[in-house]
C-alpha cells in the first residue's frame, strides 16, 4: 500500500463528480488500502477517493475511538458506492474539518441520523442507519464524491475567514 499526498482547496480536482465503481475488483481493494494508509499517515478520520486524486465513488472512515489504553482503536470502514436512501429532518451541528482544507474549522448542520446502502470491500451490500460522528462523517464525505467540500456549506462571509486563515497559514509555512 501507498501513502499518496492529500489534495487541497483550491485544487480543481476536489470539485469533480466521482464516478461509480463498476465492479468491486483488485483494483478497487488495492485503492482503499492506499486510501486508509493516506488517512492514518494525515491522522484523518474519513477519506474520499477524490481527495487522493481518484474519482471513484469509494470512502474510508475509521473513527478511531479510544481503548481502554488511552490509544485509538482502528475500525475502518470502507463505503463504495454509498447512498443516502433516508436522512432526519432534525439537525446536529458538528465542528468540522477536512484533510483538504488543514488545520481549518466551522460548524456544519447536518442531519443527525442517515439511512445508508453501500458495498464493502468483498462487494457485498448493506443499509444501515447512522447517527452519531459517524452519520456526520459519512455525510461529509458523500459530499466530497459529488465535488463539495465542507466549507460550502459555511455563509459566503465564514468561507472567507476560513480561506483566509488557510492562506496565512500556508504563507507562515513557506
Amino acid at each position: 500500500m501507498a501513502v499518496h499526498q492529500i489534495i487541497e482547496v483550491p485544487d480543481p480536482r476536489l470539485r469533480t463528480i466521482s464516478a461509480p465503481v463498476e465492479a468491486v475488483d483488485d483494483g478497487v481493494r488495492a485503492l482503499i488500502g492506499d486510501m486508509l494508509d493516506s488517512m492514518y499517515a494525515a491522522r484523518g478520520i474519513g477519506l474520499a477517493a477524490i481527495q487522493i486524486g481518484v474519482p471513484r465513488r469509494v470512502l474510508v472512515i475509521d473513527l478511531q475511538e479510544e481503548g481502554a489504553d488511552g490509544k485509538p482503536l482502528r475500525n475502518p470502514q470502507v463505503f463504495i458506492n454509498p447512498e443516502i436512501v433516508a436522512s432526519d429532518a432534525i439537525l446536529a451541528t458538528y465542528n468540522e474539518g477536512c484533510l483538504s482544507v488543514p488545520d481549518q474549522y466551522a460548524e456544519v448542520d447536518r442531519p443527525a441520523t442517515c439511512r445508508v446502502r453501500w458495498l464493502d470491500e468483498h462487494g457485498a451490500g448493506h443499509e444501515k442507519d447512522l447517527d452519531g460522528l459517524l452519520a456526520t462523517c459519512i455525510q461529509h464525505e458523500m459530499d466530497h464524491l459529488q465535488g463539495i467540500v465542507f466549507i460550502d456549506h459555511l455563509s459566503r462571509l465564514k468561507r472567507e475567514m476560513v480561506l483566509k486563515k488557510l492562506a496565512k497559514a500556508r504563507k507562515a509555512a513557506a
